[in-house]
């Protein structure tokens, strides 16, 4: 063997150093890829200018501290593009310019407004885009009607489509019809209006436009107040959460039919319901096992394990603060995060994977009048 020859079990500085290389960037990337960026919407005013960007870092199940990347009035509602990197936003108020704003998001996941549109209603408080990304839907509570705006290829928001309801029903706060969300169906060919003011929920076929025709309508019991609803992953069942009792109905969906039917109701508390509780969101787990649905007043999250078309009661965990008006799963199915509005805060809680129950990340970060979570889930 010639002298200058080295023994093969020993590798060159170079490819020494690029080894080192590859180990440190693939060190970075898995740490990286373990904080899920996600945006918090707010009512603002006092502690809050518009909607925050913040982080969760799975692996220490820890949140990071938020940081304003919008100044927007009252985006109480937040919802992202199925395919393009397009945040859209509610400003929910009385009357305003415009009250539903397209936002391109950055390579640093920061806000950049690119469209704006008034959604003809009084105070807009829910937003989805149909999973086509064609369109995107609004519903405007004091307004009572429901709108839709057909997306360019950018995400840009184009003319107004809407359609007013009408009719009452017993309770105070139902004179008028209050439209408080719109979500299409998982088949796409549905959307989903629910109308606390009305005790019901209104089925809508989807076209070119955005929202067509009334379809179907699913009466609940006069005086319920359905506020939210959420489908099952499976697109055979669906939940809807009654913000006036504080109930959580479990429904069979036909897609192939577009009708809603009610399956079962039952109470979100653990015991009898008292002046100043209401609920807020309801939220079905990735695994589609569980559903969750958050009590204001009560100042909880009610869990259920979800089989063979029945709900069954599993737990109530205090939120950590004071009216939990929404709260979001992240992707993984792993964390449970609760915005307490009146208290500032969103509090990290860890799922169970077996028993869905939620137990305490400690990990709590402070923000004005948390309303709304979105993670980007790219």
């Amino acid at each position: 063997m010639p002298l200058t020859a080295k023994p093969a079990r020993y590798a060159s500085p170079a490819l020494a150093f690029l080894l080192l290389g590859v180990l440190l960037c693939s060190d970075a990337s898995a740490q990286q890829s373990s904080k899920q960026p996600f945006y918090i919407g707010t009512y603002t005013g006092r502690d809050s200018q518009g909607i925050y960007l913040s982080y969760l870092d799975s692996k220490t199940a820890k949140l990071s501290a938020p940081k304003l990347v919008a100044k927007l009035e009252n985006p109480s509602f937040l919802t992202l593009h199925p395919t393009l990197d397009v945040l859209y936003a509610v400003s929910e108020v009385a009357a305003s310019d415009h009250q539903i704003t397209a936002f391109k998001i950055g390579s640093d996941f920061g806000l950049t407004e690119i469209s704006h549109r008034s959604t003809d209603g009084g105070a807009p408080c829910f937003v989805s885009v149909t999973a086509d990304g064609k369109s995107a839907l609004v519903a405007n509570y004091s307004g009572g009607s429901v709108t839709s705006f057909p997306l360019d290829e950018i995400g840009k928001l184009a003319e107004i489509h809407l359609i007013q309801h009408t009719g009452s029903s017993v309770h105070q706060r139902q004179k008028a019809p209050h439209a408080h969300c719109i979500l299409p169906d998982p088949s796409d060919q549905y959307a989903a209006a629910v109308d606390l003011g009305l005790d019901q929920v209104l089925i809508y076929k989807l076209d070119e436009n955005g929202l067509g025709e009334k379809h179907s309508v699913m009466h609940f019991k006069p005086g319920s107040g359905p506020r939210h609803i959420a489908f099952h992953p499976n697109g055979e069942h669906a939940f809807v959460i009654h913000e006036l009792t504080c109930q959580l109905s479990a429904c069979s969906w036909n897609s192939k039919s577009g009708m809603l039917t009610e399956s079962e109701t039952l109470s979100t508390l653990p015991g009898e319901l008292q002046n100043g509780y209401s609920t807020a969101e309801v939220l079905v787990h990735p695994s589609g096992k569980f559903v969750y649905g958050s009590n204001r007043g009560h100042h909880s999250i009610a869990g259920f394990r979800f089989n063979k078309g029945k709900l069954t009661p599993i737990s109530h965990t205090n939120t950590g603060g004071e009216t939990p008006r929404n709260f979001r799963i992240d992707p993984t199915g792993k964390f449970l995060l609760t915005e307490n509005q009146t208290t500032d805060s969103v509090v990290l809680f860890q799922i169970d994977e077996k028993s869905g129950k939620l137990s305490s990340a400690n990990s709590r970060i402070t923000v004005g009048s948390p309303v709304c979570i979105k993670f980007l889930n790219r």
